[in-house]
């Protein structure tokens, strides 16, 4: 009997059951057919637009297992995809009839309080990196819901809501063990493959399979003034014209983003306004308590509030907050563009949109970065869009598959509308799988660099199940 995995190039490749025999033989790990206990679960993503099927699913507990998988995948010509968190947009942890290499069974966390750094292992979701920090009083700059995998947001940079403080989740990475497309496990730091530690700052899973990372931590918490402030839409051009100017003066400890969308039937929001649209303002301040409360004022002074719950809450709390609205099964479709200013033109783009909004669980985000992560020279890193700006990103969310049409429709639209406002470049994270000509965008003058790296790297493109960088781009330079 043989199973039938996609090749790499075109067709599929017909694998002995001796030979999958033997691979799970050589694993300290498994790996799972279709029909095996805890195939199904291994499979799932967080995206419920990504519903495949694997031809075989190899759950790797170890570094060596990610290299025997790799290794396997290699000599056999085979595609194999790369599953951490599972949380990416794209859905590109999961292709049809391919390998998939699942991290899940990764999750161990080294925490060294004296030192102040974390050694994560890559199947870690941010909820187990805020909570082992948290608990000696340190913490990483990392996502805001905490179901996200620490593998696939750092290797796109990662941005969240201590990061004007802090830096990226890149910026804090002090090192990375990385099993590469012929096997070898090497460290990646300043000083050790220093070519590879700056690609995987925020050029995606291009150049191998990342194991584990070491972070540099710092002091916060275990509580922060953080919460929501809501208010009508109604109120919504002139409240934005006034987070614009907040965002521009804000000390760097102060994050306050905007969040556009029907409000959720959440206990401190009167009932008679679930539902219906609202502006919610989103804000945290890592710092002192008190200089956090003054530094609060400014935010919740604006406009009439239906409601407002800015108030101390515990780090770990604040970071998990929004995992109710982005819990895992749902249909996702995300549009993105980054924006030097908010004008009053992207403004009443948004706003026009915001009326139309498809599904109740659909929203627009607009995050402001600036601070830490400015400071940084946009060739520092893969990442290269270091100027302060703000973060549009079209959240489409909805159940029904007979909703995808328009749901899908009324994002590229908003997408479009702004396209004329925007900086051109976009965060290769909130990209959907039908980004891929905006990948010269996300990389902006670092992309023929990266191209190099792969070259040096990954030159068959093993590893491609991603936004893929090919090494052709490097050969098309020299």
């Amino acid at each position: 009997m043989t199973t039938s995995l996609r090749s790499l190039t075109s067709g599929s490749v017909d694998i002995s059951d001796s030979a999958v025999a033997s691979l799970r033989g050589s694993l300290h790990g498994t790996a799972l057919l279709a029909g095996d206990p805890g195939f199904e679960e291994a499979r799932t993503v967080w995206n419920g637009m990504h519903d495949r099927r694997p031809g075989l699913v190899i759950r790797a507990l170890d570094r060596d297992d990610i290299a025997t998988a790799v290794s396997f995948a290699r000599d056999n010509g085979l595609l194999m995809a790369i599953r951490a968190g599972g949380h990416q947009i794209a859905g590109h942890a999961v292709v049809e009839d391919a390998i998939m290499l699942a991290l899940s069974g990764m999750r161990a966390i080294r925490v060294d309080p004296e030192g102040r750094t974390a050694r994560v292992e890559a199947g870690c979701l941010l909820a187990d990196v805020d909570r082992e920090t948290q608990a000696h009083g340190l913490a990483v700059p990392v996502g805001i819901n905490s179901t996200t995998g620490i593998a696939g947001l750092t290797l796109g940079g990662g941005f969240g809501w201590i990061t004007r403080k802090f830096g990226m989740t890149i910026d804090n990475l002090v090192s990375a063990e990385v099993v590469l497309a012929d096997g070898s496990i090497v460290q990646a730091s300043a000083t050790e493959h220093p070519d590879l530690f700056w690609a995987i700052r925020g050029g995606g899973g291009n150049f191998g399979v990342v194991s584990s990372f070491e972070f540099a931590l710092h002091p916060l918490g275990p509580q922060v003034m953080s919460g929501l402030v809501v208010h009508p839409i109604a109120d919504a051009p002139a409240l934005l014209a006034a987070f614009r100017d907040i965002c521009a003066g804000a000390p760097d400890e102060l994050t306050v983003w905007a969040v556009m969308r029907r409000a959720p039937p959440l206990p401190f929001i009167p009932e008679g306004w679930h539902g219906r649209e609202v502006l919610i303002f989103a804000a945290c301040y890592a710092g002192d308590m008190e200089a956090g409360e003054r530094a609060m004022a400014g935010p919740r002074a604006l406009g009439a509030p239906i409601a407002d719950v800015i108030s101390p809450h515990p780090f770990v709390g604040w970071q998990a907050a929004f995992d109710p609205l982005l819990a895992p099964g749902a249909r996702n479709y995300w549009k993105s563009h980054d924006f030097l200013d908010l004008s009053d033109d992207v403004i009443s783009v948004v706003l026009d949109a915001v009326h139309k909004l498809p599904d109740p669980m659909t929203e627009v985000v607009l995050a402001h970065l600036g601070g830490a992560m400015a400071r940084v020279a946009p060739d520092a890193t893969a990442y290269p869009q270091r100027s302060a700006h703000f973060v549009m990103n079209v959240h489409t969310r909805w159940s029904d598959p007979a909703e995808d049409a328009a749901c899908i429709g009324w994002a590229r639209d908003l997408f479009d509308a702004a396209a004329p406002y925007a900086a051109g470049s976009v965060y290769v994270n909130f990209m959907p799988e039908d980004d891929a000509d905006r990948i010269a965008g996300a990389y902006g003058g670092n992309m023929e660099r990266l191209g190099r790296v792969k070259a040096r790297y990954d030159p068959a493109n093993l590893f491609r199940t991603n936004h893929n960088i090919p090494a052709a781009v490097a050969l098309a330079a020299e």
